[in-house]
């Protein structure tokens, strides 16, 4: 079976296992010839995993198009790691044992995304994925934006102050908070209890990302693929990590915390919960699109948050 006992378990919650069973069949553990040629192509790859204290962290990596090669068809060689300062710096630079990983390349441009879980391991100054699920994602919810190679590394704080290394707290800032309210499109690392990691994609109109304090976030779960690999992980492991990228600027915020999912029992709306326990934030080495970009047609209006408390 592709899926582990939280995803069932929250498939049949949604009562959406017969779907779920449909898209188990575009899960495969190896790297088609046409994956091949798109990661060849992009940019960036969003890689989720946890640190040596085991929380949870979403990061970029980025290079020049042919930084990702496909060299056999389990095998994804990265030709960069994260930035000196980036919370998952250290565990993917360590030589052993290989990290699990959850890994996302996206296109916002075409709308196209392509998955890789598996394990990572430094190599020649990168990464050597060895992949155990491979697949592609529907277009949904990608603001199509073009995107121009990544700003300069220069850490610092987003409210004031200048280069150096990434400003951390516990708490978000007031300019964080703005990102935050803002923003049509961010990523997610979750894992399994038995640590299997996933990064996904979260996109929706501005404003999708409710911030109801200094420590607490939600934002809807829109229906897509009934996999529900990132609820499912949440179903047996709470701990998250977010990556939120500030198009304008170039800017970076990383959180890590834990998440809950609120089930709303008579409209079968999902919410997730977010409580944010770190904070690492960059003003720039991420990837440009300034101006609006083309929304998704499948974003929903932005209503109120089903929000009931912090998160358990």
């Amino acid at each position: 079976m592709t899926y582990h006992r939280g995803e069932r378990e929250v498939q049949a919650r949604a009562a959406l296992s017969d779907r779920a069973a449909f898209s188990e069949g575009a899960v495969g553990d190896a790297i088609p010839d046409v994956a091949a040629e798109f990661l060849a192509t992009q940019p960036l790859l969003v890689v989720g995993a946890a640190d040596d204290r085991g929380d949870l962290w979403c990061s970029p990596v980025t290079g020049p198009p042919g930084f990702l090669r496909a060299r056999e068809p389990r095998t994804l060689d990265v030709g960069a790691t994260p930035h000196t300062g980036d919370p998952l710096a250290g565990v993917l630079g360590r030589a052993a044992p290989p990290v699990p990983v959850g890994a996302l390349a996206i296109e916002p441009a075409t709308r196209r995304r392509m998955r890789i879980n598996g394990t990572a391991s430094p190599r020649g100054g990168g990464l050597r994925i060895a992949t155990e699920q491979v697949y592609a994602n529907c277009p949904k919810y990608i603001q199509k934006r073009e995107v121009l190679p990544a700003s300069p590394w220069r850490a610092g704080p987003r409210d004031g102050g200048g280069a150096g290394d990434p400003a951390r707290s516990q708490r978000l800032t007031g300019g964080q908070q703005d990102l935050l309210r803002r923003a049509d499109t961010f990523f997610v690392a979750t894992a399994s209890d038995t640590g299997d990691t996933d990064a996904s994609h979260r996109g929706g109109a501005p404003g999708f990302v409710r911030v109801h304090s200094p420590t607490l976030l939600s934002w809807p779960d829109y229906v897509g693929n009934a996999m529900f690999m990132t609820l499912g992980n949440l179903a047996l492991n709470p701990r998250a990590g977010l990556l939120v990228p500030d198009w304008e600027t170039g800017g970076l915020l990383w959180l890590t915390g834990r998440a809950r999912v609120l089930w709303g029992e008579e409209t079968g709306e999902r919410t997730v919960e977010f409580a944010v326990e770190g904070v690492v934030d960059a003003v720039s080495g991420g990837l440009l699109s300034p101006g609006v970009p083309q929304y998704s047609k499948f974003n929903p209006p932005v209503g109120p948050a089903a929000v009931t408390g912090g998160v358990r």
